[in-house]
C-alpha cells in the first residue's frame, strides 16, 4: 500500500465502500451510529431512504473508510444497527490536492480549503465550524459568514 499525504493530488485506490439496508431504525439511533462511525475513522458516512421488500420503507447506510477500517466499521454496523448483513467493495478516490488559507473577514480570519486539480484552483470552501463559531459569536446568519468570506475570496 502506498501512502500519500491528503494534500498532494493522488489516487487512493485503498478505499472500501459499505452498505446496509436497514428498517425499524429510529432516527436517534442513525445520528449515534454515524458519530461511532466517523470516531472509529469513516471518511464519510450518509443515508438515503428507499424501499425495502414487500414496499417497507427503510434506509441505506453507506459509508467511505480505509481498507484496513473493515473490520472495525462492521463491528459496529452489525453491534448497533439492526442489519443481518454487510455488502463491500473496493473503492478507488481520486483526491484533490489540498491547500489552505486565511481570508480576513470583519470578524476576525476564517480558514479556507483550496482544492488543486492538475496544479489549477478548482475547489474553494470556508471552514464551517470557523463560519458557525463567528456567528454564534456575533449573533448573525451563518450565511452572512459565508457571504463575507466569499467576497473575500473573490478580491484576493
Amino acid at each position: 500500500m502506498v501512502s500519500h499525504p491528503h494534500n498532494n493530488e493522488h489516487i487512493d485506490d485503498e478505499m472500501i465502500k459499505m452498505e446496509v439496508n436497514l428498517d425499524d431504525v429510529p432516527g436517534e439511533w442513525l445520528g449515534y451510529v454515524m458519530d461511532l462511525l466517523f470516531e472509529a475513522g469513516a471518511n464519510d458516512v450518509f443515508y438515503t431512504p428507499i424501499y425495502m421488500k414487500k414496499n417497507r420503507p427503510g434506509v441505506l447506510l453507506q459509508l467511505l473508510s480505509a481498507r484496513q477500517k473493515i473490520d472495525k466499521m462492521k463491528e459496529i454496523l452489525f453491534k448497533e444497527t439492526t442489519t443481518l448483513g454487510v455488502r463491500y467493495y473496493p473503492l478507488t478516490v481520486h483526491r484533490l490536492e489540498r491547500k489552505f488559507k486565511s481570508v480576513e473577514t470583519v470578524w476576525g480570519p476564517v480558514t479556507v480549503k483550496e482544492g488543486y486539480y492538475e496544479d489549477k484552483l478548482v475547489q474553494s470552501a470556508p471552514e464551517y465550524e470557523e463560519c458557525k463559531q463567528i456567528a454564534k459569536i456575533h449573533k448573525i446568519p451563518l450565511k452572512q459568514v459565508y457571504e463575507q468570506v466569499w467576497k473575500m475570496i473573490n478580491h484576493d
